[in-house]
């Protein structure tokens, strides 16, 4: 299960740094596109993935999250 949480991370760290370089250049920034439509979409939807497994296992995989006595209003 490790090995899927590392490559969630990796994906998502992917996939956000292509939307933070959007988010600063537009279009023309968009590496991900960069690879071609059908890599593209692959990619896309590798991340879209990556993104449900960290939601479900997130607070398994997360040692800060792990700890249940957390102070209210500390997350």
């Amino acid at each position: 299960m490790k090995a899927v949480h590392v490559v969630s991370f990796i994906l998502l760290v992917v996939g956000g740094l292509n939307w933070g370089l959007v988010g600063l250049g537009g279009e023309g920034w968009n590496v991900v596109a960069m690879l071609g439509d059908s890599v593209a979409r692959i990619v896309y939807v590798l991340v879209g993935v990556a993104a449900i497994v960290e939601i479900v296992t997130h607070k398994k995989s997360c040692s800060a999250c792990a700890t249940s006595a957390a102070p209210a209003g500390t997350m």
